[in-house]
C-alpha cells in the first residue's frame, strides 16, 4: 500500500466511530421521543375513557377538553424538539424586550413590533384625526371669526422584517392629510448587542420627547407642543448612519446626517428646513446626538444636540458664499409613576450668518432670528390608574413659552406674534389600550396681542 492508502485506513476508523456515535445519539433521541409520545397517547386514552364516564357533567367535559388541548400543545412542542434534535439545530436564543430597551432604540410602542418579533414580517400602525374650533376674536377682541377645521392628520403603516437575530429592517409609511404619501423613516439595524446597534437609512432625529415617540397614544394633548414643532421640527427625519445602545441606566444615540436647508427657515421657526429625505441637499452634513439616564423605571432625564451647516453652498450674497450653521440644544425629562405623567423640555436654536441669510432670501423688515428658544412643563394624572390598567382617564395641563424671534439681527424687526405663551388644559380618555380620545382648550397670549384661543378634539389609535 502506498502512504495515501495507509493514511485513509488510519482516518477511516475515526470517521466510522464519529458517524456511529451520531447515529446512536439520533436513535436514542428518537426512541426517547417515541416512548414519550406513546406515554402521552396512553394518557390521552385514559382521559378519553374518563371523559366517557363523566359525559353527563358539562363542567367535567370542559375540564377534559382543556386537558386534551394541553396534551396537544405538549405533543406539538415535543415534535418540534425531536425535529430540532434530528436536524442538529441549536436552540433559539431567548429574547427579552423591556420598556427601557425600546426607548433606548428610539422607537414608539407600535413601531417596536419588528423588535419584538422572533423573525419574518411584522405589521403595525397608528393614526389620528383632529378637530379645531377657534374663538371668534383674538385677544384684542378683533380679527373676525375663523373657520373650524376637521383634519384627518395622518394614518401610518409600520412594516418591518427581521432577517435574523442581528439584522432588522423597520419603516414607517405615512398618509398625511388623507392624500399625501411619504416615508417617515426606513432603516436597517445591525444589532450587535444591547450596548451597540449600527443603523443606516432614513432615521428620526433623536431630539426632544415627541419626535421619536410621536404616536398619539404616547403624548398628552390633542396637538403636539409648539416647541417641538417649530424649534425641534417634529416629525423630523434625516438620511444618514449612526450608532445607538445602552449600558445600565444610560442610553445613547449618535448619527451623521445631511443638514437642514436654510432656504426653508422663517420667522416662525425651522420647520420648513427639514427636507424630509427626498432629494435632500447634502452639501452640508450635521451631527445629532442624545443621551438619557434612567435612574428608575418610568423616569428619565437627558439632553440632545444637533449641529451642522444649512446652506449647502447654494446661497451667496455680493459674491460671497454664505456659511449658515444651525445648532439645536435641548434638555428633557419625563416621569410616569403611580398614575402621574410629568414632562418638561427646553430647546434653544442658534443660527449663524443670519443677517446675510435674510437679505439673500429677500426678507424685508421681519426676518429669521439668530436665536430661537422655547420650553414647556406638563402634568397629568390618570384618575383610574389605581383601579384599572385597561382603561384610563387623564386630566392634564401644559404651560409652554415660545419665542422664535429672541434675537433678530440688526436692521430687521422682531415679529411679536411669535413671542407667545400657551396654556392648555384638557382630558385624555382611553377606553382600552390602543385607542385614545383627547379634548382640550388652548389659551394663547402673544406680544402682538393677536393670540387666538381654540378648542381641540382628537381621536387616535395605535396597534
Amino acid at each position: 500500500m502506498n502512504a495515501r492508502r495507509i493514511d485513509r485506513f488510519r482516518v477511516w476508523p475515526g470517521r466510522l466511530a464519529f458517524t456511529v456515535t451520531l447515529a446512536m445519539a439520533g436513535l436514542v433521541a428518537t426512541n426517547a421521543a417515541a416512548e414519550t409520545l406513546q406515554k402521552e397517547d396512553q394518557r390521552g386514552k385514559q382521559v378519553r375513557e374518563q371523559a366517557a364516564d363523566r359525559a353527563e357533567s358539562p363542567a367535567s367535559a370542559d375540564d377534559v377538553q382543556q386537558e386534551l388541548d394541553e396534551l396537544r400543545r405538549r405533543l406539538g412542542l415535543l415534535a418540534a424538539e425531536v425535529e430540532r434534535l434530528r436536524s442538529g439545530e441549536a436552540p433559539a436564543p431567548e429574547r427579552t424586550f423591556t420598556e427601557e430597551r425600546r426607548r433606548a432604540l428610539g422607537v414608539a410602542p407600535s413601531a417596536a413590533a419588528a423588535y419584538r418579533s422572533p423573525g419574518g414580517v411584522t405589521f403595525a400602525g397608528y393614526g389620528e384625526m383632529l378637530f379645531e374650533n377657534f374663538d371668534a376674536d383674538d385677544q384684542r377682541g378683533a380679527g373676525g371669526p375663523r373657520a373650524s377645521q376637521l383634519d384627518f392628520l395622518r394614518h401610518i403603516f409600520y412594516v418591518g422584517y427581521r432577517f435574523d437575530d442581528r439584522f432588522l429592517f423597520n419603516a414607517e409609511i405615512e398618509i398625511e392629510q388623507a392624500n399625501e404619501i411619504s416615508v417617515e423613516f426606513a432603516y436597517v439595524d445591525y444589532l450587535l448587542n444591547d450596548a451597540l446597534t449600527i443603523r443606516g437609512g432614513m432615521v428620526l432625529v433623536p431630539l426632544g420627547l415627541v419626535n421619536e415617540f410621536h404616536e398619539p397614544t404616547v403624548f398628552l394633548g390633542a396637538r403636539r407642543p409648539q416647541t417641538e414643532r417649530r424649534i425641534i421640527p417634529t416629525t423630523w427625519r434625516k438620511n444618514g448612519v449612526g450608532v445607538l445602545g445602552s449600558a445600565g441606566p444610560i442610553a445613547y444615540r449618535a448619527y451623521l446626517l445631511n443638514g437642514l436647508a436654510a432656504t426653508g427657515f422663517s420667522a416662525q421657526g425651522l420647520r420648513g428646513g427639514r427636507q424630509k429625505g427626498s432629494r435632500a441637499l447634502a452639501g452640508d452634513f450635521g451631527f445629532a446626538g442624545r443621551f438619557d439616564v434612567t435612574p428608575t423605571p418610568g423616569v428619565f432625564v437627558g439632553a440632545g444636540l444637533f449641529t451642522g451647516g444649512a446652506d449647502h453652498g447654494q446661497l451667496s450674497l455680493d459674491g460671497r458664499t454664505l456659511g449658515v450653521g444651525t445648532t439645536i440644544v435641548e434638555l428633557h425629562g419625563q416621569a410616569q409613576v403611580r398614575g402621574f405623567d410629568l414632562r418638561a423640555l427646553y430647546a434653544r436654536a442658534s443660527l449663524s450668518d443670519v443677517a446675510a441669510l435674510n437679505t439673500a432670501l429677500g426678507f424685508d423688515g421681519v426676518g429669521i432670528s439668530d436665536t430661537m428658544q422655547g420650553g414647556y412643563v406638563q402634568i397629568g394624572y390618570d384618575v383610574l390608574s389605581q383601579f384599572s390598567r385597561r382603561i384610563g382617564m387623564t386630566p392634564y395641563y401644559r404651560w409652554e413659552r415660545l419665542n422664535t424671534q429672541s434675537d433678530v439681527p440688526t436692521g430687521f424687526l422682531a415679529d411679536l406674534s411669535q413671542d407667545g405663551t400657551f396654556h392648555t388644559f384638557g382630558v385624555e380618555v382611553r377606553p382600552r389600550q390602543g385607542i385614545v380620545v383627547k379634548s382640550d382648550y388652548e389659551w394663547l397670549r402673544n406680544a402682538a396681542r393677536t393670540g387666538r384661543n381654540q378648542f381641540n378634539l382628537s381621536l387616535g389609535y395605535a396597534f
